[in-house]
């Protein structure tokens, strides 16, 4: 093995390799998985060197409480998404910043202040092998690697000397409330009128059952106005399925690619990154858009 990895030595609850996802495969059963929120994704590679077309290499998503990993090789880190402590051999390192960190250091991501999902990129990137394009995981089709384990190994790629010109990026806070700005259908003549006014002006509440397929939401259940089911048709990133429980599912990275419950609305694509660092029980609401 390379000196160029880093070795896991606390995997947390759920901590998985992703980059920007397998984009054009969805004819094939293929989700586009990758980080649920790719615009910390891109910041972070930029702080850590990995510019231009490296700002989708390979980071690691947590979820909920950190990890730790030791690098066999000094490497840059930056750790952003939901705000948490970074110690480095146990002294306070800067979150949402670049910091370098010296061969066989312990570096520990702790557990989210605020929001769920916190993501470490390296200088280099995660050298992981790809799987139609991409290092992502994909939970929903186990592609791509397994989520972290303790003892795993992951390969590092190729250092590079620039780092990015922002010290100290803003970052956006966690969602106190999530608002997702969608536009109805295809399928919103499927329920009454009264469950499209509950869907565009009450608020829904993020249920503790949310994973990375969807965002599955708890509050006024939407009435059909027709009874049976579709046949199964294309799902996209963002689609508002509904089941027979009436209660909306957002979907997310790792959603199925065909589906049977109608789509009521699909959220805009930028507007799904908050929906990362939503804990349950946080407000959700709907805006109909053009």
């Amino acid at each position: 093995m390379t000196d160029r990895a880093v070795a896991v030595v606390r995997a947390g609850a759920l901590t998985t390799v992703q980059d920007l996802g397998r984009v054009g495969y969805a004819h094939l059963g293929v989700p586009r998985s990758g980080a649920l929120d790719p615009g910390a994704v891109r910041l972070l590679n930029r702080l850590v060197g990995n510019l231009g077309a490296r700002e989708g290499a390979a980071v690691l998503e947590t979820t909920v409480d950190g990890c730790a990993l030791r690098p066999r090789c000094a490497v840059t880190v930056a750790v952003g998404g939901a705000p948490c402590p970074v110690r480095v051999d146990g002294r306070p390192a800067a979150w949402g910043t670049a910091v370098r960190v010296p061969a066989g250091s312990l570096l520990e991501v702790g557990a989210a202040v605020r929001g769920l999902r916190s993501y470490v990129a390296f200088g280099g990137g995660l050298a992981v092998d790809p799987v139609l394009g991409s290092r992502a995981t994909d939970l929903l089709s186990g592609l791509g690697p397994a989520p972290l384990a303790e003892g795993a190994v992951l390969p590092l790629g190729a250092d590079t000397a620039v780092r990015g010109s922002v010290d100290a990026p803003p970052w956006p806070g966690p969602p106190d409330e999530l608002v997702l700005r969608v536009r109805l259908g295809p399928r919103d003549d499927w329920f009454t009128a009264a469950a499209l006014r509950a869907f565009a002006t009450r608020a829904y509440r993020v249920s503790p059952a949310s994973n990375r397929i969807g965002l599955r939401l708890e509050g006024p259940a939407l009435e059909r106005a027709r009874p049976g089911e579709l046949a199964s048709e294309g799902m996209v990133l963002g689609a508002v399925q509904v089941p027979p429980d009436g209660r909306p599912v957002v979907f997310l990275a790792d959603h199925p690619t065909t589906g049977g419950y109608p789509v009521v609305a699909v959220v805009r694509e930028t507007d799904l990154g908050a929906a990362a660092q939503a804990v349950p029980g946080t407000p959700v609401r709907f805006i109909a858009v053009r």
